[in-house]
């Protein structure tokens, strides 16, 4: 346990920060399998809106450091095609 007033202050903001990146990871995971899910059901229209939803969320998580910016478009790369899959049927 933390001592000193300045250490005790840093276990309050990590503990904030850990929170807050734990919402933001949920956040993101949700979308990304919503968006699976939609893909499932073979709807274009709405895999398309909401992949630009995901999308702006896997940037803005690589942004902030929560994820590396190679996973993210990775993950985008990965999503993308399989919407491109259902233009194909």
């Amino acid at each position: 346990m933390a001592n000193t007033k300045q250490a005790k202050k840093r276990a309050r903001q990590a503990e904030t920060r850990r929170q807050r990146n734990t919402a933001q990871r949920s956040e993101m995971r949700t979308h990304i399998k919503n968006l699976l899910k939609i893909i499932e059901k073979g709807d274009l229209a709405e895999a398309n809106a909401t992949l630009r939803k995901t999308v702006s969320i896997l940037d803005k998580s690589a942004k902030k450091g929560l994820i590396h910016k190679n996973k993210a478009s990775r993950t985008k790369s990965r999503l993308n095609a399989r919407v491109k899959k259902l233009v194909k049927k």
